[in-house]
């Protein structure tokens, strides 16, 4: 909306802009803080009145005025000040200045510009921290394509495979005989149940190619699809929307990498990041982008270019991929030019995780962060955001085997049966008719109790990782297409959603201890 905003300030001689807020594609406090929706239940998105005025008799710049109705104000609230303002003459206008990049309010700190670039895909992508990075997957199938059980999803995507085969096959015989640009649109021959089959623009076109298709069992694999919860992933190009650069991050299961996949620009739930050692979903964080340890690379050929003079010197592993750092040579020479030799590209990595995750910086840089991608200045303590980033990594990375933190369980039953672990949906107990939010209702048989508050002090993706647990871990129904995703499949332990919540603690509350003991920037300026 840069480009908008600066046309508006061209264009006219006044504007007055009266922000009514209520952003309800936020959640937990950010969404409290925008409070009622002016429109009631029928809108989600923030409201503003804005008047733009032009007089012919203006000389010199727009004259830009900013009223914001306030936080944590209901619907009626909102309204009753309307009404008390009366007029514009009523509001006390705040001036702005906008900057030069068409910024109003929330406005970019230029000290961010002069930091190292995280990424970049223009001509200077050989001058930034990682030499690659991608999007997450996007599937435009989810129900289909993901699923906490693997026989499940196997079951799932064969049948669909069959249904499109079906489709493509009666769509080649009406079609036969036909020039191509005399064939059927493919609406109206295609069955579109559903329950039968998710199409999306690339499977179409397949269809309309009469390319068949054919389950591989190979796709399947294991996938970060929110924070903190895996599920199985039908991994496949022509089955997947967009794979991106994941294909080259994570050719095969048996490749080993980690991905800092980060919030993405734009991103309305606060900036976060989180390492992956398996293939992101798109929305583990808000159309987050990843950044790896690694990628790899299958050479074609034996022909030498000029760019790849050297690759038939390396030896590729069993199944012809050579491995290659992601942390760029330039990104090396300049660490250690700054904070001198000793430093690793692994270093690297970690000292970026550790400085995505300091306070100081996420509250600092926020407008810039919703706009650019992030850049990463020199903090004074390098080593202490890189042991940082580490420990967080270890935390992160082995959420599923640390030791449970030790909370009281509360058991209905003298001798629980292994169906008595079962999760449907877990519900926060109840104090004074508010939630109590050091207590979890597991099932009707378990209750966990004595859950420290400075847990939910680890916010990742716009909430609290204890809450994407309670999210993601309960049975669900697609409504279109009836698939069920059932979290109870996902392990053969009939503990493990429980252990795994008293492990999400441990995780959150080591993880509010290592982000509070971080120290602050004090950046290098040039």
């Amino acid at each position: 909306m840069d480009g908008l905003r600066k046309c508006l300030i061209k264009e006219y001689s006044h504007l007055y802009v009266l922000n009514l807020r209520g952003n309800q594609r936020t959640s937990g406090e950010e969404s409290r803080r925008e409070g009622g929706k002016i429109f009631g239940s029928s809108s989600r998105a923030p409201i503003a009145i804005t008047i733009l005025v032009k007089d012919p008799a203006q000389t010199g710049p727009c004259e830009l005025r900013y009223h914001d109705i306030g936080d944590y104000l209901g619907r009626e609230e909102k309204l009753d000040r309307i009404r008390a303002f009366g007029g514009i003459e009523g509001i006390e206008w705040q001036t702005i200045i906008p900057n030069a990049e068409g910024d109003w309010i929330n406005q970019r700190d230029p000290a961010f510009d002069n930091f190292l670039p995280l990424g970049d895909k223009g001509t200077d992508a050989d001058q930034a921290v990682f030499s690659i990075y991608s999007l997450g997957v996007a599937t435009n199938r989810d129900a289909w394509a993901y699923n906490m059980s693997r026989a499940a999803l196997e079951s799932n995507m064969r049948h669909m495979i069959r249904a499109y085969n079906a489709d493509r096959q009666g769509y080649a015989e009406l079609c036969a005989g036909r020039p191509k640009d005399q064939r059927l649109e493919i609406e109206g021959v295609i069955d579109t149940d559903p329950r039968r089959i998710s199409w999306s623009h690339n499977l179409k076109m397949d269809l309309r190619r009469d390319k068949p298709l054919e389950y591989q069992a190979a796709s399947v694999i294991q996938s970060a699809y929110r924070p903190f919860c895996k599920q199985w992933l039908y991994f496949n190009r022509r089955l997947n929307e967009r794979v991106y650069q994941m294909p080259k991050l994570f050719p095969t299961p048996k490749h080993q990498n980690v991905v800092i996949s980060a919030s993405g620009i734009g991103g309305a739930k606060g900036f976060s990041s989180l390492v992956s050692d398996t293939i992101p979903n798109l929305h583990l964080h808000d159309t987050g982008q990843c950044f790896p340890l690694y990628w790899y690379e299958k050479p074609e050929g034996k022909a030498k270019t000029q760019n790849q003079m050297f690759v038939d010197r390396e030896t590729p592993d069993a199944d012809d991929y050579v491995r290659r750092d992601a942390i760029t040579d330039w990104a090396l020479e300049t660490f250690c030019g700054h904070y001198g030799d000793g430093i690793t590209k692994e270093d690297i990595f970690w000292y970026v995780y550790g400085i995505l995750h300091s306070p100081e910086y996420k509250s600092r840089f926020a407008a810039n962060l919703k706009k650019m991608l992030p850049r990463i200045p020199f903090a004074q303590d390098f080593h202490a955001f890189r042991d940082a980033g580490r420990e967080l990594g270890n935390w992160h990375l082995n959420y599923e085997t640390v030791p449970p933190y030790p909370l009281t369980e509360d058991k209905k039953r003298l001798v629980m049966e292994d169906d008595d672990y079962r999760v449907d949906k877990m519900r926060f107990g109840k104090k004074d008719r508010k939630p109590d939010k050091t207590v979890i209702a597991y099932n009707a048989h378990l209750v966990l109790r004595d859950i420290p508050l400075e847990a939910y002090d680890y916010v990742v993706n716009g909430k609290p990782a204890i809450e994407w647990i309670m999210e993601r871990y309960r049975v669900t129904t697609d409504k279109g297409s009836g698939i069920e995703n059932d979290p109870n499949t996902w392990s053969e332990k009939p503990r493990y959603i429980v252990d795994l919540v008293k492990r999400i603690v441990r995780v959150s509350v080591e993880s509010a201890r290592i982000v509070k003991s971080l120290p602050p920037l004090n950046e290098a300026v040039d």
